[in-house]
């Protein structure tokens, strides 16, 4: 009960940061970085997007891949991070990588309502639907008419880590014509275990790749089990033969940004 209740603390605390000390903070996005807003009206809000384009993207005529990922002020800048940075446009730099990243913002003290399929009794939550909902029809379509991307399921990813990776998987179950690919870093299936699973058992097909990720210690003991019930039900809708998803579980890793800093790279390589 300690160890759930902790991880949940750090769900919570995960939303907000020291504002202090990131003001003094220097930026360390590189110059492959931007952002931009866009209305978010399933959400009744405004979005903060941040975009990832590869070193070659204005001196060519290529279409890319894109990678859709949550709590954006973690993923490119240390000054918005709340634990440290996710270092992706340094990490993709260095890879001289193809593809297209979006990161979107959280939602600060609603970031539990929107990285949550369903609501939790005794925490609430539950209104990932609209988070989803707002990303397929909003935002991926602007996108695919502002840059060019390779708008088809193969080469469309979605990335998350704790509740994002919960949501993540979630919306391969939910719009498996939309994403083709999923990073699942550290899944919190312990929020919504009855929910996810059962929907999972009941998807009669799944085609999208993925990419497990945790820590064997991480602090919740339902971590491993939970991960290894969720595997066992997506390889009971194929064939082993087809190669379709890889778990990795990394001795002493627990829950937080180094996990799945120092993971992205190979769910990356192993996705794309």
């Amino acid at each position: 009960m300690i160890q759930r209740f902790t991880l949940f603390v750090f769900i919570l605390f995960f939303t907000t940061s020291n504002a202090q000390s990131k003001l003094e903070q220097q930026s360390t996005a590189s110059t492959q970085v931007t952002t931009f807003t866009i209305e978010a009206p399933q959400l009744q809000t405004t979005k903060k997007i941040w975009l990832y384009l590869p070193k070659d993207y204005l001196g060519s005529t290529k279409k890319y891949p894109v990678i859709y990922m949550h709590d954006a002020q973690n993923l490119f800048d240390a000054k918005t991070s709340y634990v440290g940075e996710w270092n992706i446009d340094e990490k993709l730099d260095s890879l001289n990588a193809q593809v297209i990243v979006v990161g979107i913002e959280h939602g600060n003290e609603k970031r539990l309502e929107e990285l949550t399929p369903y609501k939790n009794e005794k925490y609430g939550g539950g209104k990932a639907d609209n988070y989803l909902d707002f990303i397929v029809k909003n935002l991926k379509p602007e996108i695919d008419k502002k840059y060019r991307t390779k708008p088809n399921a193969k080469n469309t990813i979605i990335i998350g880590s704790s509740l994002g990776g919960l949501t993540s998987f979630y919306a391969i179950l939910k719009y498996p014509e939309v994403f083709g690919k999923a990073g699942v870093f550290s899944p919190a299936f312990w929020f919504n275990r009855k929910e996810i699973l059962e929907l999972t058992e009941q998807t009669k097909k799944l085609k999208s790749k993925i990419y497990f990720l945790c820590g064997d210690n991480e602090g919740d003991t339902d971590m491993i089990p939970d991960l290894n019930k969720i595997e066992y039900l997506v390889n009971s809708k194929r064939c082993d033969c087809m190669q379709l998803n890889k778990k990795r579980v990394v001795k002493g890793g627990q829950h937080n940004e180094k996990l799945w800093r120092d993971g992205f790279v190979k769910a990356y390589l192993w996705l794309l």
